[in-house]
């Protein structure tokens, strides 16, 4: 068993299936609020790992889905400098165990890192549109 510690956007109905699957592996949660975490470059950066800096944003924020903010355009230290300023901006659940971080669900990647119980379905950090409750927290968060 791992303690893991959970970032997420308080409300949003997208990390309860990861989060469940996380409990039903016998996993400890420590669930933090993203958005109200002191982030700085230095405690930021490590959850990225060596993924593409375009990676490190959710798709679903207003200011990604409107265009104001290509993430394929962006080096490293404006993504930071954005995500700082603005927490919505950044790939959810950031996770933590020990040293290690990692940002976004991937199933296969997270049970290679901690084990996880098998599931029919994957489990991953895209928003699930065919879910009415989550579909109906993101509009209201003005993310869908």
């Amino acid at each position: 068993m791992a303690k893991v510690v959970f970032y997420e956007k308080p409300g949003c109905g997208g990390n309860a299936r990861p989060k469940a699957l996380l409990r039903a592996s016998g996993q400890e949660l420590d669930v933090r609020d993203l958005l109200a975490a002191p982030w700085t470059a230095e405690r930021l950066r490590p959850f990225f790992g060596d993924t593409p800096v375009a990676a490190w944003f959710n798709p679903a924020a207003p200011r990604v889905k409107s265009g104001e903010i290509e993430p394929a355009a962006a080096t490293a230290e404006a993504a930071l400098a954005l995500m700082i300023a603005d927490p919505l901006l950044i790939r959810r659940p950031l996770m933590q165990v020990g040293e290690r971080r990692e940002a976004g669900f991937d199933q296969a990647r997270v049970d290679a890192w901690i084990g996880l119980r098998p599931t029919e379905r994957p489990v991953t950090d895209r928003c699930p549109k065919d879910d009415a409750v989550h579909a109906h927290a993101c509009r209201a968060a003005g993310e869908a």
